[in-house]
C-alpha cells in the first residue's frame, strides 16, 4: 500500500520533515517513491510546503495520507 507520509531529516532536537510518498512497508526514513513537500515545525509558525497538484494526483491514485499529514494537507489549504 503507497502512504503520504512525514520522513524525518533534521538534527537532534531540531526537526524537519520532507512529504513524501512511499510504500508502507518500507522504514520511516527508507526509500521513497516521490517527495511532495516539506514541513518545519521548528519555525513559529510552523512552515509548511506542499505541491498540491501532486499530492492530488497521487490522492486520486489510491495513495493514503497519514492523519498527521491529512491535518497538514488541511492546514496548508
Amino acid at each position: 500500500m503507497v502512504k503520504i507520509r512525514l520522513q524525518r531529516v533534521g538534527a537532534k532536537k531540531a526537526p524537519f520533515y520532507h512529504i513524501v510518498v512511499a510504500d508502507s512497508r518500507r522504514a520511516r526514513d527508507g526509500k521513497i517513491i516521490e517527495q511532495i513537500g516539506t514541513y518545519n515545525p521548528m519555525t513559529e509558525p510552523s512552515t509548511i510546503q506542499l505541491d498540491k497538484e501532486k499530492v492530488a494526483t497521487w490522492i486520486k491514485n489510491g495513495a493514503k495520507p497519514t492523519d498527521t499529514v491529512k491535518a497538514l494537507i488541511e492546514k496548508a489549504n
